[in-house]
């Protein structure tokens, strides 16, 4: 009975799977994703977008994911911004070639400031407080985290 409770364990435990967030810009995509128990919330990398499909062909070979979270550009009046058309692009790209991945759009508004305020306030130096790579990265960790927090209410 114990071998059968280890083993279901076991298998339950390898078929989690991480979540991954975009932070799209047409220079750069920040990547974040979770943890398998999707707990936590990680910068993962800074992508050109021209080789992004190609990156994500070569993490999926090692990681499962369940879902893509793609941050939705925004203006202040909850209308898209001039950025949503590129955006809506790149999804269009994910779903053609991950069709067995669903994707959900969440409001990206403020996480770009909230990225850099977070880099300000680590006590990082000049230099990487200014890195354009890190504050796409940790836009993807916060649009990623808001994510969960949502989805735990």
């Amino acid at each position: 009975m114990l071998h059968a409770n280890l083993l279901s364990h076991i298998s339950y435990l390898t078929s989690i799977m991480r979540i991954m967030a975009f932070d799209y810009g047409t220079k750069r995509i920040g990547i974040a994703v979770t943890d398998p128990l999707q707990i936590i919330a990680t910068g993962l990398d800074t992508i050109h977008p021209q080789y992004i499909v190609d990156y994500l062909k070569k993490y999926l070979q090692t990681e499962q994911v369940e879902r893509f979270i793609v941050g939705e550009p925004k203006q202040m009046d909850n209308t898209p911004s001039q950025s949503a058309i590129h955006v809506k692009g790149f999804v269009g790209l994910l779903k053609k070639t991950f069709p067995e991945i669903p994707i959900e759009m969440l409001d990206e508004r403020f996480t770009s400031k909230m990225a850099s305020a977070t880099i300000a306030q680590s006590g990082m130096n000049k230099k990487n407080r200014q890195n354009k790579e890190l504050v796409d990265t940790i836009s993807a960790v916060i649009l990623l985290q808001s994510w969960m927090d949502r989805r735990l209410f």
